[in-house]
């Protein structure tokens, strides 16, 4: 935005969203009473005025995004503008891709109006979950439970069959769930113990459960001659199967088994079991370890939390394919583009 072009939302704000939209350099701020027509705020802008739809937030998430895309379709008469405390990341990915303009007290906005293009991004800062949802983030056995949701859409659950497909306890599978449900994510019917629970909203469980997915894993660097990217996928691949080690292939590797995608795939990443002996792996494999010019890379979890699920494709076995979705988002070597392929190919939502 050019530094002079100045924008004025006025509007009967609340102290909290106030405060969110001072703190916007290039935007000034007119706080109104309440109007009969019950238009929500007037953005001003270059001689134009357009009326916007306003939602306040103290903290968006992905689940919360999808909300709120859900509403400005079913509302579609005023843009939608959601002034926040804090996003992440993801939720103002999805709000900007579906035309939903936000503004937080991160330093963040976007706004898209006709002949108004307003983009800030925050200096560094980055949203954290409230404390009250800490338990039930979609990290570390939680996003079992996630995944086992993803992979099922269609399955009414019972708590302890969400436990026992996703092997967590009860107590965290009944946590997952009823944060879930929480967010519009899940949908219960029933009460006490007829109650049972179905995923209403598939694509923002994906969305929530990767940008709350985080890996505490190690990883061991090597390198295996290979003539082809194909046969070093083969070779370690089959090499781990013969000697009776679990494995599962992901990111560029693992994507292109389910998704062809054109694009070299320099480094082939596999789950391997957490208790597997370094010196075993390249003992099996016959890869030698590297500390640069690697192109291969074996990764451990605890609980295995990388095998879950996986499935096979053709003779070798592949991440599942929400796993694989959500490892290559933290690929920086075209990550995303290859992951947005995969949603778009394989898992369609």
């Amino acid at each position: 935005m050019n530094k002079r072009t100045i924008v004025n939302i006025e509007g009967p704000f609340e102290a909290h969203a106030l405060d969110v939209l001072r703190h916007i350099p290039g935007l000034t701020v007119d706080a109104q009473p309440q109007t009969a027509d019950r238009v929500d705020a007037v953005v001003h802008y270059g001689g134009t005025s357009t009326p916007v739809a306003v939602e306040f937030k103290q903290h968006a998430n992905a689940a919360m995004a999808w909300q709120l895309v859900q509403q400005a379709q079913a509302r579609s008469e005023r843009p939608l503008l959601l002034i926040a405390g804090k996003t992440t990341a993801e939720a103002r990915h999805i709000l900007e891709d579906h035309g939903i303009a936000v503004i937080d007290g991160l330093g963040n906005a976007h706004l898209e109006l006709p002949g108004l293009l307003l983009h800030l991004e925050g200096k560094g800062r980055t949203a954290t979950a409230p404390a009250g949802d800490h338990r039930a983030r979609l990290a570390g056995k939680a996003g079992l439970a996630a995944q086992a949701l993803l992979l099922d859409p269609g399955r009414v659950w019972r708590v302890s069959d969400l436990a026992e497909v996703a092997r967590v306890s009860v107590g965290l599978a009944h946590r997952v769930l009823a944060r879930l449900e929480k967010e519009a994510v899940v949908m219960s019917e029933g009460v006490g113990p007829q109650r049972r629970r179905r995923l209403a909203d598939p694509t923002a469980l994906l969305d929530l459960w990767a940008e709350e997915h985080r890996d505490r894993s190690t990883q061991t660097s090597g390198y295996l001659l290979a003539q082809t990217d194909e046969q070093l996928a083969h070779l370690v691949g089959t090499r781990l199967a013969a000697a009776g080690v679990d494995y599962a292939l992901t990111g560029a590797a693992g994507a292109r088994l389910m998704a062809p995608f054109v694009t070299a795939v320099p480094v082939v990443d596999a789950w391997v079991p957490a208790t597997l002996d370094p010196q075993e792996l390249w003992r099996v494999t016959q890869a030698r370890p590297v500390t640069d010019g690697h192109n291969v890379v074996f990764r451990r979890a605890d609980n295995d939390a990388g095998l879950a699920f996986r499935r096979q494709c053709g003779e070798l076995w592949v991440a599942n394919r929400f796993r694989l979705y959500v490892d290559l988002l933290g690929d920086p070597r075209r990550g995303r583009e290859q992951a947005d392929n995969l949603r778009r190919e394989v898992i369609g939502f």
